[in-house]
């Protein structure tokens, strides 16, 4: 998926980046890479700005000046915190050095709490892609690379596994190759150790672990001895710090007694220490033969052979993916795994042919070139430019105007305070004052907890608004009834429950609500209630049976999801009700009827939001065809000759068979999940004509409609319970004012975020 043009201005010199990764003190490849990255752009004069935001396990840890924050890898919290500090420092773009491993939760999932929070663009490198990724690698990676502007590997296997593996658009992914630092030709006497000129210095460097291959070399060396008895094989490296923790220096000890058994120990030197970069770049320039004797045939990128390259010597490694790639065209030469003999005999040839070492030298160089850290900088600016200072992609080139063009109102909780005690949000009003004696239900606490979510997602700072969010989250935790999983609906104000059981769509919409605030709030511990409350009430949905309940379910899960995309039971439940969604809509589907029953009743937009939204999040292309056709037929029978928004009158439903629907009472319920749906409609699709169409529905709330009568007041924020046949409900209850409120909230959140980078669409619904 290519969201920017190829027309781009790339002379910007005012953009900052933000790089996350680990960090030099820490010794491993990743923070190497993360800083050579970050220099060779800095360098360039292009951007005036990369700030690291680093990865650390130890506290006590001391970074140098450019490090700008730190991210404890453990902690959620922590990734919460860098996302704010980056958006309080107004990056332009965010790029991650992404590796199995270096980030918290399952399969680094914590990241994901880091990427859906900044508000600028991502650009993510992978320096490693799996073959057979587990699925919740699958799961994790695919969710950062969705919410990631582009996607930079380093070999062209890289490139086709994400292409076969996680269906990425090709267009999306750029090619860089791993940076390799300028290597002198001449050569400091003291890293050649006293080798003598005519005998092959072979040289392995990194971190040790048992997966090196180190054994091979050594084992191949009484055969090269034998050819050049002052041949010396030099391992440069301290052991890998994980392997250090769980097995200290077995790994090594092993090396050494191998080494003696075969009598050549005299003859392999360790170098037992992360060496500097200047010590590192010696030792190439000094070295004759670098070898990688790995034994991961799927190694997608290795650092160490790229230096090699850059160096310009003769290279020798097992045909692993990289090496099959970086050492074609005659750059190096390959040995099967583990086969010492191919090993040596490869040696041996290398030395008894100096015009076949010089050749092969030449050849490395002049591709190690495209691959110096200068050139690399360069690339990877083109790749930022690409996706912060390009126009949008032309299928979103009308976005900004329609959305600034709407006259959307800040949503006021002059009229929710006053609806709301401190037990949670009561149901109706007479006019503008609450009725206690109709008093609480759990779908209205569920809607305005919705609501107090999607403020908090627009950064409103409200004191207020932090209290209610507590009152209505407390509601809720009360009506779940925690032997069953389901949530009771009606509570008195004599503050007693009425009911053992709510209905299958306030559950529905309470998972909704629940989700959102998982995914939208930054307060850790009303996220670990919220989630708590979603874990054992979401149990119970496969056994429902109402329409609406599966869609606010599948609404509520795609938000949860956000957050933990590798909760594979949540996962196949989100997938069950929204595929029997999109079953059901076929069932009844006739003629030119295109809708999930045989009457249109009420909050009916839901029901092809949720088909899109959940096609979106699985790349569905099933689901996001049922969601945009059946939207497109309530779109028709809702939208008047004069077009105006006018939907479905609660006064008798729309049956099957009937010429048209009722066109009143008309419910503010039906425009809040009509501006909902036409916003996830222009998500999937770009097609602005789905802007018009949330417009048309908002403005039914100040006006245009079918009286012509405003039902919403925006000072205080208090919306009217309907429009009848002559004249407007004037009782504003709690539904009524959080449709509007929650309509409102949405458009301004939209809009805020199309502003700032455009969202993702295109995606091949193929599926």
């Amino acid at each position: 998926m290519n969201l920017f043009g190829s027309n781009f201005n790339f002379s910007n010199p005012e953009l900052k980046v933000a790089m996350i990764g680990t960090y030099p003190p820490i010794k491993c490849g990743i923070a190497t890479f993360t800083s050579d990255l970050s220099s060779s752009i800095r360098d360039s004069a292009l951007l005036t700005a990369v700030d690291i935001i680093a990865l650390k396990e130890e506290d006590s840890l001391s970074f140098p000046s450019e490090v700008v924050h730190a991210i404890a890898v453990d902690s959620r919290d922590a990734y919460v915190a860098a996302a704010e500090a980056i958006n309080e420092r107004g990056y332009d773009v965010v790029s991650i050095q992404h590796e199995y491993g270096i980030f918290g939760g399952v399969a680094g999932s914590l990241l994901l709490d880091l990427v859906w929070q900044v508000n600028c663009p991502i650009v993510t490198t992978l320096h490693t892609v799996l073959e057979k990724p587990s699925l919740t690698q699958k799961l994790v990676l695919e969710a950062l690379l969705d919410r990631s502007s582009r996607i930079v590997v380093m070999s062209h296997k890289a490139v086709e596994l994400l292409i076969k593996v996680h269906g990425i658009d090709p267009t999306k992914i750029d090619m860089i190759p791993h940076g390799v630092p300028l290597v002198p030709k001449s050569v400091d006497p003291q890293f050649r150790m006293g080798i003598p000129a005519g005998a092959p210095m072979i040289l392995t460097f990194g971190l040790l672990s048992p997966d090196k291959g180190i054994e091979t070399v050594i084992e191949a060396m009484p055969e090269i001895l034998e050819a050049n008895k002052d041949a010396t094989y030099v391992v440069v490296g301290q052991t890998h710090p994980h392997v250090l923790d769980s097995k200290g220096e077995t790994y090594r000890e092993s090396l050494s007694a191998l080494a003696l058994d075969l009598g050549v120990e005299s003859s392999v030197r360790f170098i037992n220490r992360f060496v500097s970069h200047e010590e590192l770049i010696g030792y190439l320039s000094a070295m004759d033969i670098y070898v990688t004797p790995y034994l991961n045939p799927h190694q997608i990128t290795s650092g160490t052979l790229a230096y090699a390259i850059g160096a310009g010597k003769a290279v020798l490694s097992t045909p692993y993916w990289y090496a099959q790639e970086l050492l074609s065209e005659g750059r190096g030469l390959l040995f099967p795994f583990g086969d010492s003999e191919k090993l040596a005999e490869a040696v041996v040839s290398i030395e008894r042919d100096p015009h076949m070492r010089r050749a092969m030298g030449l050849a490395a160089e002049t591709y190690g070139r495209s691959m110096r850290w200068d050139e690399v900088g360069v690339s990877y600016q083109r790749s930022i430019s690409r996706v912060v200072q390009s126009a949008p992609h032309p299928e979103r080139s009308a976005q900004y105007k329609p959305l600034d063009s709407f006259k959307i109102a800040e949503p006021r909780t002059t009229h929710l305070e006053a609806m709301s005690d401190d037990t949670g949000i009561l149901q109706h009003a007479i006019f503008s004052t609450p009725r206690r004696s109709d008093g609480y239900c759990v779908d209205d606490n569920a809607r305005a907890l919705l609501f107090t979510a999607l403020e908090e997602s627009r950064a409103v700072h409200s004191d207020r608004l932090q209290v209610l969010q507590g009152i209505y989250l407390s509601f809720i935790q009360d009506a779940c009834h925690e032997a069953t999983g389901r949530f009771r609906n009606f509570y008195s104000y004599q503050r007693n429950w009425l009911e053992s059981e709510g209905s299958e769509d306030s559950h529905g919409r309470t998972l909704w609500a629940l989700g959102s605030l998982i995914h939208l709030s930054k307060n850790l511990s009303r996220r670990s209630l919220a989630k708590s409350l979603f874990d054992s009430s979401s149990r119970v949905v496969d056994n429902f049976t109402s329409p609406r309940a599966w869609a606010f379910s599948v609404l509520g899960m795609a938000e949860y999801l956000q957050v933990f995309p590798h909760d594979l039971i949540t996962r196949t439940r989100f997938e069950r009700l929204a595929v029997r969604l999109a079953d059901q809509l076929e069932e009844f589907r006739d003629g030119s009827w295109n809708w999930f029953e045989d009457s249109v009743t009420y909050d009916n937009a839901r029901l092809p939001q949720s088909l899109l939204v959940a096609g979106n999040t699985l790349i569905n292309g099933r689901l996001i065809r049922a969601g945009l056709a059946s939207l497109e037929w309530l779109r028709e029978i809702q939208t008047s000759p004069e077009g105006l928004f006018v939907p479905v009158g609660s006064n008798g439903w729309f049956e099957k068979g009937q010429q048209r629907p009722s066109q009143f009472d008309q419910q503010p319920l039906e425009a809040a999940a009509s501006v909902s749906a036409y916003l996830a409609a222009w998500n999937v699709t770009g097609r602005a004509t789905w802007l018009t169409e949330a417009d048309r529905a908002y403005r039914w709330f100040a006006g245009d409609n079918s009286l012509g009568l405003p039902l919403a007041h925006a000072e205080t924020g208090a919306c009217c319970d309907g429009l009848h046949i002559d004249r407007v409900n004037r009782n504003q209850g709690a539904e009524s004012t959080l449709a509007y409120l929650c309509a409102s909230s949405e458009l301004l959140r939209s809009m805020e975020r199309s502003q700032r980078t455009p969202l993702l669409v295109g995606l091949s619904h193929g599926k």
